[in-house]
């Protein structure tokens, strides 16, 4: 049990100074409260329903723009009769697919011991390369993939 205090601690001091700063709340948000003894009541809650919540407000405020009239049908048109809105469709779908690939692979096929390699991977990217750690779960679905490919006899 303690453990996974120090290695929560572990993760929010790295974060600080990797200047992860979404991933320094994460951290220290969930230090509390199994510091405070919530982790019984609340950490099956987020654990079921933190990541649908965590990307409807991800999405959320990237549709801000959209939603405050910035962008209009003539935009649509715009965006996909170029060619970099078309690779940008095609990149999303891309990434998209890999997220839920990893998704599946962390929770349903079990593999969230590797999260902690993935949460460093991508503070450690935004300390020393100007990145944001929105990555692990698109790396994990990476990870899928390959270790599909690598399993297969």
């Amino acid at each position: 049990m303690m453990d996974s205090t120090y290695i929560l601690l572990g993760i929010l001091i790295i974060a600080i100074f990797g200047k992860a700063n979404s991933v320094a709340v994460a951290a220290g948000v969930l230090l509390l409260i199994r510091l405070a003894h919530g982790d019984h009541t609340l950490f099956p809650f987020l654990q079921k329903q933190g990541m649908f919540w965590g990307l409807a407000l991800l999405i959320a405020a990237i549709l801000i723009p959209i939603a405050q009239g910035e962008f209009g049908y003539h935009h649509i048109t715009k965006v996909f009769s170029s060619w970099l809105g078309i690779v940008a469709l095609v990149l999303s779908f891309l990434t998209t697919y890999l997220s839920g690939l990893g998704l599946q692979f962390l929770t349903v096929q079990q593999h969230s011991d590797i999260m902690l390699a993935l949460i460093l991977g991508a503070v450690l990217a935004a300390a020393f390369l100007g990145g944001v750690p929105v990555g692990p779960l698109i790396t994990s679905g990476l990870l899928a993939l390959i270790a599909r490919i690598f399993a297969r006899p």
